[in-house]
């Protein structure tokens, strides 16, 4: 038996927040707890698991799952499950690294030694989408991901779609693939519209082509369409999972390991998922330690397809980014458009703890707000 002896949370820049738990034989293990602009909720859903968690055995990372899961009466949701992620996945890091060996392999062993990787061009305003694009090249990628939009009205101008479709076949002229992210600003008025203006030029996907709170209209669009439907980020749990891949609407499905329990319930909502014929593509524009639980999950999932990275994604940009807080960037580095499996244990990455904790306590980052010309708020 290991007890939990300390539970400790880091927010760090430019908007991540890290765990860290600690057994009372001083193995440690780091997770990753971020939930964009929900930092400070998120930490006191911590300090609740911390009273809670101590004491308990750090090897039975089931049973911390389920007890942080099913023994507060109120379950799921976007705070409690990216809290009950950071604790997750550093206790499978501290499992692993006790042990000395990857986590993949805990959790059945390799299927691949390499992985395809995506990075994303154009921010909520992008204006030089081209050079960005080569930039990706320069760097090694051969897909990217790009919003489809500007923020939209309900019903908005048909006009304002026009850029969209010009910058997929500006990426696309120069040979990467191309997914598009509807962000979900796209309301049901226009999404079939612009669905239909971009598929002439082969998007690799749509990502949320209307919000995941409107499964009736995105079920309606998938018959109407060819483009595969992405999404899965605002998804919490393989319960919000399962009425997507019960309507067969979705082909890749895109939950985000630091909102939906951890490694734990990734790799289960991977197997469900493989069970429909549905891709697996986490959803990843956070730090260095949530891309690295995902490439565990990656590795022994036969139905991955492509991982998201958030190098020199634009939250990032003058500030840190995922080669930071670690001691061995390099295991970022992409060629031919894809990484190298983490061969370390644990989640294969050297942490910068003495970075860590130099941090003050930093600002908590918030999401952008967009408002139309009468003032009313639109969609991020």
């Amino acid at each position: 038996m290991a007890p939990i002896k300390e539970i400790e949370y880091f927010r760090v820049p430019p908007r991540w927040l890290f765990v860290k738990i600690t057994d009372v034989d001083g193995n440690s293990g780091w997770g990753e707890a971020s939930l964009e602009g929900h930092s400070e909720a998120v930490e006191g859903c911590l300090e609740a698991f911390r009273e809670r968690f101590i004491g308990l055995d750090a090897n039975d990372i089931e049973h911390v799952w389920q007890n942080g899961y099913r023994m507060g009466f109120y379950r799921g949701g976007p705070v409690l499950m990216s809290a009950l992620s950071g604790v997750d996945i550093a206790l499978w890091d501290l499992k692993a690294r006790r042990l000395g060996v990857p986590i993949y392999d805990l959790l059945g062993g390799k299927l691949r030694t390499k992985l395809k990787v995506y990075a994303w061009i154009g921010g909520d305003r992008p204006d030089d989408v081209e050079r960005q694009a080569r930039a990706r090249i320069e760097q090694g990628f051969k897909a990217v991901k790009m919003n489809a939009t500007e923020d939209l009205g309900w019903l908005d101008s048909p006009k304002a779609l026009e850029a969209s479709v010009e910058r997929l076949k500006k990426v696309k002229s120069l040979g990467l693939d191309a997914g598009v992210d509807f962000h979900g600003r796209v309301h049901q008025p226009m999404a079939m519209q612009l669905a239909a203006k971009l598929a002439p030029y082969d998007p690799m996907f749509i990502e949320e082509p209307l919000l995941s709170e409107h499964p009736e209209g995105i079920i309606a669009l998938s018959k109407l369409v060819t483009t595969p439907i992405a999404l899965g980020e605002r998804l919490h749990s393989r319960w919000d999972v399962k009425p997507f891949l019960n309507s067969t609407a979705v082909s890749i499905l895109q939950p985000d390991i630091c909102h939906v329990g951890g490694i734990s319930e990734l790799r289960r909502i991977a197997t469900m998922a493989e069970a429909y014929d549905v891709a697996l593509a986490p959803h990843c524009p956070l730090g260095p330690i949530a891309l690295a639980a995902n490439i565990q999950v990656d590795a022994v999932s036969a139905n991955f397809a492509i991982q998201e990275m958030g190098l020199g994604i634009h939250y990032n940009h003058g500030s840190e980014d995922i080669t930071s807080y670690i001691k061995n960037p390099e295991v970022w580095n992409v060629k031919d458009g894809m990484i190298e499996l983490l061969k370390g244990p644990g989640l294969g990455l050297v942490i910068d703890e003495e970075k860590i904790r130099s941090i003050g306590k930093v600002k908590s980052w918030r999401s952008p707000a967009f408002q139309g010309p009468g003032g009313e708020w639109r969609e991020w």
